[in-house]
């Protein structure tokens, strides 16, 4: 049997065209063979215990959505009756169940292969601090392979499976990817239940995913979000269907004050070409100063959060202290300097430094950033194992700190040869937009997936869709995407949908007063025209608090679209028009702005 390309797409297809799980299992251990590096596992399952699994499947079915597919864990969380180390024997223990994540993945009909190496106790971003050896860089062996999650990584940059389970508290989703070709997804804290998941601080730990597309790691994400009411630091956000990116997003990137490459003149025209991809894609750029975040960052491991790292193993340091790796060691222990007053200090100076950043991020739909600022060698590592470790999170530190969710994706490749790779940054509950926008980027670098000779194959689209719980509001001014007002929708969980225009039955005008201008819609009998609009989703336990600030003279009503069917959205009441500027012969607010500028 030829390969099979191990996206979900090539995946599904195969099976519906006869192609049997046991196939697939045997074509990944023989992928594990050939890569021949021991130090990606810390526990491979037998080869016949896999198998078993993939005939208990039975016929193929695909209402599983993840019927039949091949993925890893990163050994920090519970596989029933496999053993969890956290890369140190010393702490080793039989899980007695499940990872409430794994029990949705093993639910959704995912066939586990094995459990992955990590820096020990998810400490450091380079994933050469562990005991098992450190796993081979996929694209270059000379390179490190990234942390703390980096067998996870190295695990999906060869196509050895489909997708892997990492966890990320200061990056460890997002830099393996950069190092590896591949997707991190760092989905927002706590849609990932944290139930069976060894904690490296408990209160800004999140599963990630690492996969070969953005399509297939959201598709993965969609599956493990659920609700687990016995994880104190689980939250509901729903997860959206993957679409288009909105048009015209404000994307904040590092100003030239601020963004660092550590002298990678490489990396920086990488990022340069994918910023101008962005600008292609639609997006305004906006400059910010990220010494704020920096500020953020260095709080990490500097402040007071080194002693919830402290918790976790602070009966192994009492009692066996040289089970601890070195440099591990010397980072956690920092924490016994600490007192609960330094604790205290930290969480204001972080209140603070959150403060002084929201102008910035206010002002922007999401950021994009470097995932890595540059590249280190394993000998680099061994010449000084903190200096690379504390530069490689430049752009990834603050993210939990500030309650942000994000993806890594391939991008513009480096003209060494080695691979491109950006983040994508928004505020909580924004997975499916920085999801979105990654999709473009994707789309718009070819590239073979991670370290195989799998071309990259854009995904079918998906049509937007208003959910059950959202109800459809039609926009035609200020509240569009990128406009002054647009926070009032984005703030709200709301989502573009699609761009569209009116039925020619309306007078279109720019209103008296402001700022901001505002523009009203009157329906008219005669004498209309088309106006350009948006559709966005809003949920609608949103919608009552969305609609209290709607000054007069506009209202929410139905709108007539230029299909014929309506929804409900800005309407004006004809009062509005006394002293207004009939713009109707512009049927757009934007190209009135651009006029006005």
């Amino acid at each position: 049997m030829s390969a099979i390309a191990l996206t979900l797409p090539s995946l599904r297809a195969a099976y519906a065209a006869g192609t049997s799980p046991r196939e697939i299992v045997e074509q990944v251990f023989a992928g594990i063979a050939a890569v021949a590096d021991p130090a990606i596992f810390i526990h491979l399952l037998d080869k016949a215990e896999v198998l078993a699994a993939a005939d208990a499947l039975g016929a193929y079915d695909p209402t599983r959505p993840l019927w039949g597919v091949p993925y890893v864990i990163k050994d920090n969380i519970d596989a029933a009756g496999k053993p969890t180390t956290a890369a140190c024997p010393a702490y080793e223990y039989v899980a007695a169940e499940d990872a409430f994540v794994v029990a949705q993945l093993r639910a959704a009909g995912a066939l586990l292969i094995g459990k992955t190496n990590l820096d020990q106790f998810a400490t450091g971003l380079v994933g050469v601090r562990s005991p098992y050896g450190v796993p081979r860089n996929s694209i270059d062996p000379a390179i490190v392979p990234g942390g703390s999650s980096g067998g996870s990584g190295v695990a999906v940059g060869h196509g050895l499976v489909t997708f892997s389970l990492g966890t990320d508290t200061a990056g460890s989703g997002r830099v393996p990817a950069a190092l590896n070709n591949i997707v991190g997804l760092k989905p927002t804290l706590g849609t990932l239940s944290a139930s069976g998941v060894v904690p490296a601080c408990r209160t800004l730990d999140t599963i990630s995913i690492f996969a070969l597309t953005v399509a297939d790691a959201y598709a993965v994400f969609s599956v493990a979000n659920a609700y687990d009411a016995a994880d104190a630091y689980a939250r509901r956000f729903p997860t959206r269907a993957l679409t288009a990116a909105p048009a015209r997003l404000r994307v904040g990137i590092p100003d030239a004050g601020s963004i660092e490459f550590f002298g990678d003149r490489v990396q920086a025209d990488s990022f340069a070409r994918s910023v101008d991809a962005l600008r292609q894609l639609g997006a305004e750029i906006v400059e910010i100063d990220f010494a704020p975040l920096y500020a953020v960052a260095r709080m990490l491991y500097e402040g007071a959060w080194v002693a919830e790292r402290y918790t976790v193993i602070d009966d192994l340091l009492k009692t066996n202290p040289d089970a601890i790796h070195p440099v591990t060691r010397k980072i956690i222990t920092a924490a016994e300097q600490l007192s609960a007053a330094d604790a205290f200090r930290g969480i204001y100076r972080l209140a603070e430094l959150k403060r002084l950043a929201e102008p910035a991020l206010a002002g922007v739909d999401l950021l994009c950033v470097p995932t890595i600022p540059t590249f280190y060698s394993v000998a680099d590592l061994e010449a000084d194992p903190i200096g690379p470790n504390s530069r490689l999170g430049t752009y990834t530190n603050f993210v939990n700190l500030l309650d942000m969710c994000g993806i890594a994706v391939p991008a513009a490749r480096r003209s060494d040869g080695r691979p491109g790779s950006v983040t994508l940054l928004a505020p909580a509950g924004a997975d499916g937009l920085v999801a979105a926008v990654a999709q473009g980027l994707e789309r718009h670098f070819p590239h073979n997936l991670g370290a195989t000779a799998w071309a990259f194959a854009e995904a079918a689209p998906v049509a937007p869709a208003v959910e059950a719980d959202e109800m459809e509001i039609a926009v035609c001014g200020a509240h569009m995407t990128g406009l002054p007002l647009n926070g009032q929708l984005t703030s709200r969980k709301g989502r573009f949908l699609r761009a569209v225009e009116s039925a020619p039955e309306y007078r279109f005008y720019a209103l008296a007063g402001g700022p901001p201008k505002r523009p009203g819609m009157v329906r008219v009998s005669s004498g209309g025209s088309a106006i350009k609009m948006e559709i966005w989703a809003l949920p609608r336990a949103a919608f009552g608090d969305f609609v209290a600030g709607i000054p007069s003279p506009l209202g929410i009503g139905s709108v007539v679209l230029a299909d014929g069917s309506s929804v409900k959205g800005f309407i004006c009441e004809a009062i509005g028009a006394e002293g207004a500027t009939d713009i109707s012969h512009l049927g757009d607010w934007r190209a009135f702005l651009a006029q006005q500028a």
